[in-house]
């Protein structure tokens, strides 16, 4: 049934944003997209039901756009978790001053639902894995975890104050097509397309991570919207598996169809600094209310590949 609602995507033209956006558009929302990007190839531009208006939200004037809205999906953040250790100011501007910015628009237009786009890197190294919603206390390592983390904290008070029903989205790695294609999937395509004999692996391709395909990502998004019950909830997005870095690159490998292909690796245990070389999340809190990942960490990897290369990217 169609919803018709007046709906936000802050962020929409990024990598998981044009995604989201189709699905809403699907659902029969009108959608209106924020964000400082140009590049809108990923979106039909055409849809009547759809607007894109280009503003930055660190510097610009944004409240006029949030009157008559009815939810705010916010995803507009600094997504380089390894730009934050060189530039210690960009994750804090893009992370929490922007969802500031974000949530005191919603606050004078009064917006009473909120989506909120988090990661796995709150938790910092966890003792625990699979890491619950409920683990703690956090301690992030990264400047991108603790200015999620610290966006988590303004959504939530905000939603306290100013009764607003929010949702916080922790994600596992997400990965799958789109026109701005990132991570350490296409970082090995890039390198092996250059030098189809040695691939360097950041680290010592230990680092063990869990990978979410996008289409569970944005199933997970909209049916943690529609189950939750309490005011403000976390929410893990992820699959049930783990992959280290090296079986990764081997997968990339195959799929290219190469061979005898020589893994050098850059030492350490983690690729970067503030790298969480540990990771998955318990996603039992979302599957009790009917939510399943349909791809597990291996076959959202050779999914990626395969499509990213059928693309020739």
């Amino acid at each position: 049934m169609a919803e018709n609602k007046k709906v936000m995507v802050t962020g929409g033209l990024g990598f998981i944003g044009p995604h989201l956006v189709r699905r809403l558009l699907d659902e029969g929302n009108f959608v209106l997209v924020l964000d400082k990007s140009e590049d809108t190839t990923s979106i039909d531009i055409e849809n009547p039901k759809l607007t894109i208006i280009k503003t930055d939200l660190l510097t610009g004037s944004i409240d006029s756009h949030f009157k008559g809205i009815d939810e705010v999906y916010h995803l507009a953040a600094n997504s380089d978790v390894r730009l934050g250790a060189k530039d210690t100011k960009i994750d804090f501007d893009e992370n929490i001053v922007v969802t500031y910015k974000v949530l005191e628009a919603c606050r004078k237009a009064e917006v009473k639902r909120f989506i909120f786009t988090s990661s796995s890197v709150v938790y910092g190294n966890a003792k625990k894995i699979p890491t619950p919603e409920d683990y703690g206390p956090l301690f992030p390592i990264s400047m991108y975890g603790g200015s999620k983390l610290a966006g988590e904290a303004l959504v939530s008070t905000y939603a306290s104050l100013y009764n607003i029903k929010a949702t916080i989205l922790r994600f596992a790695n997400v990965i799958g097509p789109g026109d701005k294609p990132h991570g350490v999937i296409f970082d090995f395509i890039t390198k092996l397309r250059k030098n189809p004999e040695t691939l360097e692996i950041l680290g010592d391709g230990r680092q063990n991570k869990s990978y979410i395909y996008i289409d569970d990502c944005i199933d997970g998004i909209i049916h943690a919207k529609k189950a939750q019950d309490k005011q403000t909830d976390a929410f893990n997005f992820g699959s049930k598996d783990q992959l280290d870095v090296t079986s990764l690159a081997k997968i990339v490998v195959m799929c290219m169809g190469l061979k005898d292909v020589k893994f050098t690796y850059t030492g350490g245990s983690g690729g970067w600094k503030g790298d969480v070389t540990d990771m998955m999340l318990s996603t039992a809190k979302l599957e009790k209310t009917g939510w399943s990942s349909k791809y597990n960490s291996r076959q959202a990897v050779e999914r990626t590949v395969k499509e990213l290369l059928d693309r020739k990217i």
